[in-house]
């Protein structure tokens, strides 16, 4: 039986990891100072994703520290985590109030 935490499989977490680590790395900064609850983060890299949600390694006060925002429901294919980071993304520009860009 598979493992429903992670059912993604290994080449597919490292694909999405490195998309957002290249493309949305100010997104993930985003989403951790406002729905990861580190509002003091410096930097953040995607670090992990699962059925349940995204983790970042985060910069907090010089230490790094694992920041876990689960997504909105248990998701089961790649597609999904698309539309849950442009989702979370967009969450967390109306909640530190700043303009978020236009389509992803």
């Amino acid at each position: 039986m598979p493992d429903m935490s992670t059912p993604f499989t290994p080449d597919v977490v490292e694909a999405i990891k490195r998309h957002m680590n290249d493309d949305h790395a100010d997104d993930a900064l985003l989403i951790v100072r406002s729905l990861g609850g580190r509002p003091e983060a410096t930097a953040a890299t995607t670090s992990d994703v699962d059925a349940e949600a995204i983790e970042f390694a985060a910069v907090v006060d010089g230490d790094e520290v694992t920041v876990r925002v689960p997504w909105g429901r248990t998701l089961t294919e790649r597609a999904e985590v698309r539309r849950e980071v442009v989702r979370l993304y967009r969450e967390a520009c109306a909640a530190l109030g700043v303009p978020a860009r236009g389509e992803h």
